[in-house]
């Protein structure tokens, strides 16, 4: 069952609508569910289920969506944000299957990250770990993140930015004169037809990426890098600065000899495989491992 959430109703507005959809499908014997899962943007506690205060709903101010919706439903509740969700569904039936490290990285108007280490979801005390977005960058002299230098937005910020400042670009035809509607899709759709300032801000969003994939090789060691989100579209022009950096200022070959950097597999998928996985995983402590084996029987 698809649906729209139609955030901008309301906290009860949508948790009712949350409660329909579920109701729609879950069966008349509840002895034959294991659990829910939920797939819900951060950030949120997934050991107690309790969702802050998301950019994206409005309202939702600590919410504890987990004790509510076993008060409804009366089955085990797992919840888990949407980018960790999207790393366990990968490494149960994505590019990450059959890999006990691996780092999942999503790049679109923002950056987010999931991250399986040793066979299992990395959390952190609070479950609020595998933020690689906001990991801290020093651009000159100004204190930044991996997100605020490389995502869309910032891209297309940039492109704003040179233009303005009096660089040439077939950008200011494709939006008509309108600067404020460059962003990532006419970044690339310039790039792609040659535009020299589109093509070196993509190569500097992908250089920073790899810097900060970098600074991942050194602190987990993983085996594989998954890069999706509609920036990761842009293709070589992203992905190849992306090596270059990775190669540059990692301290060894060693991590990026055998390390396998690909696109996601699952697609627009990626959510409910990873909702279903966290029940089986006990919202992501058990082994990833055990899950693949449960399905191939």
């Amino acid at each position: 069952v698809e649906t729209l959430t139609l955030a901008d109703g309301g906290l009860d507005a949508t948790l009712s609508r949350i409660k329909e959809q579920i109701w729609r499908v879950f069966p008349k014997d509840k002895t034959t569910v294991a659990g829910i899962g939920i797939s819900a943007p951060g950030p949120l506690n997934p050991t107690t289920g309790v969702i802050y205060s998301p950019p994206n709903l409005p309202g939702w101010h600590h919410v504890p969506l987990k004790s509510i919706l076993e008060e409804e439903f009366n089955v085990p509740v797992y919840a888990g944000n949407d980018a960790n969700v999207a790393a366990l569904a990968e490494a149960v039936r994505g590019a990450a299957r059959g890999y006990r490290h691996s780092i999942y990285l999503t790049v679109s108007t923002g950056i987010g990250s999931g991250m399986i280490i040793d066979d299992h979801l990395l959390l952190g005390h609070h479950g609020l770990g595998a933020e690689a977005g906001h990991m801290i960058m020093l651009v000159g002299d100004r204190v930044s993140t991996l997100e605020n230098e490389a995502a869309g937005p910032d891209m297309a910020y940039q492109a704003r930015k040179r233009i303005e400042a009096g660089e040439k670009s077939i950008m200011v035809d494709l939006v008509k004169g309108d600067l404020s509607k460059i962003d990532a899709k006419i970044l690339g759709d310039a790039a792609h037809q040659g535009d020299a300032l589109a093509k070196d801000i993509i190569a500097r969003g992908g250089y920073i990426i790899g810097l900060g994939i970098v600074s991942l090789l050194h602190l987990f060691n993983p085996q594989i890098v998954i890069v999706g989100g509609g920036v990761a579209n842009l293709g070589d022009m992203l992905f190849n600065p992306m090596h270059e950096a990775i190669q540059k200022h990692c301290i060894d070959q060693a991590y990026w000899k055998d390390l396998v950097i690909t696109k996601p597999e699952l697609g627009e998928d990626v959510s409910i495989i990873g909702a279903g996985a966290l029940v089986p995983t006990k919202g992501g402590v058990g082994r990833v491992s055990d899950v693949i084996h449960t399905l191939n029987n």
